[in-house]
């Protein structure tokens, strides 16, 4: 038979099924794996853990329409014996045999899979393969680091015990004995976890500046790169755990604020633990089909997720608009909740910790205490008060800041500022005027998202015509691009250039095949082909579009791929310095 599963991890962290390190597999479409078959590999999974000498621990059994998740709890130094172990349990449980095909486990050579032997020979080989990889030292620092209130960071290669300013790190090889570690010189730093399906990006820049204008120098993971002290140090998609543990060992970093996007937390889990606060911008609909998670419900759940990070007296801050945080949010277990919605009213009927809007003003209330952070149509970041996912996102890092420390004087006067120029929060509502022609660039990357950006646009045009760039990352169903067309579709706009994100973007589809199907659906829309132009490089894209824009008109350009996006940039920029107007060419610049 073909392989019994399509997806085998190691767990790093918490994650959707416990609070530790682990492996999880997610069984192949389609699997026959009934009631009894799941009794067999979770007797598996305590057989290998009685083998191996393993402490009991979670077992997770989490079914889906496309098949089931399969996870348990493992020693933190063995993880790669641990994804072996979940395979081998369920071929086991399957009553068949894996294939020749090799495993290359880092070694020098391949070797078969485990499970291509019967289970007493595959038992003997996962106990050698357990005390190979067992890292007794890395275990004793670890444990040595939490008694005495410390994080402590590893990956393959290094070990680091504190945060930041206050972490040194070592590699594997060379650990130093638990008495060598300069325990009084090693500590946390505040930090602050952010997720959501929009907003993440915007949220942690604008907390990033809130610390700097506090007097820390902060270090942040994102989406575009790392940054420390408003400096990209490496440009590049960091939103996950690599991101997180360069931000928290970084000798520079005295505060972090930490981006975590969904695709990091179900492959890995979690970095940080203790965090000061942990946000939730929102749940909308994105990426269905990946690692079981087929609707709403399940895209929260592992969002909250981010509520494991926090310190016992940690504060989690929720969207009060989005019912189905509302909903979840007791089962979080999470004491200490702050609520921000467009409306202050409706936050706070959530709880005393609340933050949103009331009479134009952004209003901080704590505990019946109000602040009033200032007049929102002056926030730059809300362009007039029109960006309305801005006001939220503006509400969520004011309430974050808050928990972290930073005072109300301070964040108003971040508000005041942050977003009035373009270099504040780049490739997101970004905005130029070239002559009487209007530009927008953002990252708007799924049908929420381009809904608020369209809306916003709808507030900008005027009688002018409208121009948009369209297209989807390829790793989401076709339902989603759909959804997407459907969007840009009801803004009835004139001309829509279809385009790949390329790079890693793609992500397993042929060029021009997103572009395709976003096609098919505008022409189904009503959209005539004539106003589909394909041009699938994002930047020529974007010059298309300035070539055909006359006065009056405006140009709504969803760019994502971070080097094509840098090139729109500093075209545009060129542009309005030279005072271009349309129908002049792109040269004169």
């Amino acid at each position: 038979m073909s392989e019994p599963f399509e997806d085998s991890r190691r767990l790093t962290g918490a994650n959707l099924y416990f609070d530790g390190a682990g492996a999880a597999l997610e069984t192949s479409p389609g699997l026959a794996f009934d009631a009894d078959a799941r009794q067999r590999w979770r007797d598996n999974i305590a057989r290998a853990r009685a083998t191996l000498g393993w402490p009991a621990g979670a077992v997770v059994v989490r079914e889906h329409a496309s098949g089931a998740s399969l996870a348990f709890a493992a020693p933190a130094d063995q993880l790669y014996v641990a994804t072996e172990v979940n395979e081998w349990a369920l071929y086991s449980a399957l009553g068949v045999r894996a294939t020749d095909a090799p495993v290359d486990d880092e070694a020098a050579s391949p070797r078969p899979h485990v499970a291509h032997f019967d289970d007493a020979d595959a038992l003997r080989r996962l106990q050698a393969l357990a005390a190979t990889e067992a890292k007794p030292a890395l275990r004793a620092l670890v444990e040595a680091a939490r008694a005495h209130g410390v994080p402590a960071h590893a990956d393959d290669d290094l070990l680091s015990i504190g945060e930041g300013q206050a972490a040194q790190a070592w590699a594997l090889d060379a650990l130093p004995a638990a008495d060598a570690v300069p325990w009084s010189r090693l500590r946390a730093i505040p930090k602050a976890v952010v997720t959501g399906s929009n907003g993440k990006t915007t949220t942690v820049r604008l907390l990033a500046a809130m610390l700097r204008a506090h007097g820390l120098r902060a270090g942040y993971s994102s989406t575009d790169g790392l940054f420390v002290d408003g400096e990209r140090v490496a440009a590049g998609d960091y939103s996950g755990p690599v991101g997180a543990r360069t931000v928290l060992r970084d000798p520079r970093v005295q505060a972090a604020v930490l981006e975590t996007a969904r695709g990091g937390l179900l492959r890995r889990g979690l970095v940080a633990h203790d965090a000061q606060v942990a946000v939730v911008t929102n749940i909308s609909a994105d990426h269905f089909g990946e690692y079981g998670i087929h609707g709403l419900d399940d895209i929260a759940a592992v969002k909250l997720v981010v509520a494991k990070a926090l310190a016992a007296d940690g504060v989690l801050v929720l969207n009060a608009d989005d019912p189905l945080l509302v909903r979840r949010a007791v089962a979080t277990g999470v004491a200490r909740i702050g609520w921000f919605a467009l409306a202050l009213d409706d936050a706070l009927a959530r709880g005393a910790r609340a933050c949103g809007a009331r009479a134009g003003s952004m209003l901080l209330c704590i505990d019946g205490i109000e602040h009033d952070l200032g007049a929102i149509a002056g926030m730059p970041l809300t362009l007039g008060g029109s960006a309305r996912y801005n006001i939220a996102n503006i509400a969520a890092a004011s309430l974050a800041a808050h928990a972290l420390g930073i005072a109300p004087a301070t964040i108003a006067s971040v508000l005041a500022r942050f977003g009035g120029c373009n270099a504040d929060n780049p490739g997101r509502l970004q905005r130029w005027t070239l002559g009487d022609v209007q530009v927008l660039l953002d990252y708007a990357h799924n049908p929420d998202g381009l809904r608020g950006l369209l809306q916003v646009a709808a507030g900008l045009r005027g009688n002018g015509r409208l121009g948009l760039l369209l297209g989807h990352a390829g790793n989401r169903l076709e339902a989603d691009f759909r959804a997407l067309a459907a969007v840009a579709a009801e803004a009835k706009p004139d001309r829509v250039w279809l385009k790949d994100i390329g790079g890693d973007y793609l992500r397993g589809r042929a060029s021009g095949e997103v572009a395709a199907i976003l096609f098919g659906a505008l022409r189904a829309a009503g959209l005539p082909a004539g106003a589909l132009p394909v041009c699938l490089d994002e930047a020529q894209a974007a010059c298309e579009a300035l070539q055909w824009a006359r006065p009056g008109d405006l140009l709504v350009l969803p760019v994502h791929e971070p080097a094509r996006r840098d090139v729109v940039v500093d075209l545009l920029d060129r542009l309005q310095a030279a005072g271009w107007r349309a129908g002049q060419g792109l040269a004169d610049a």
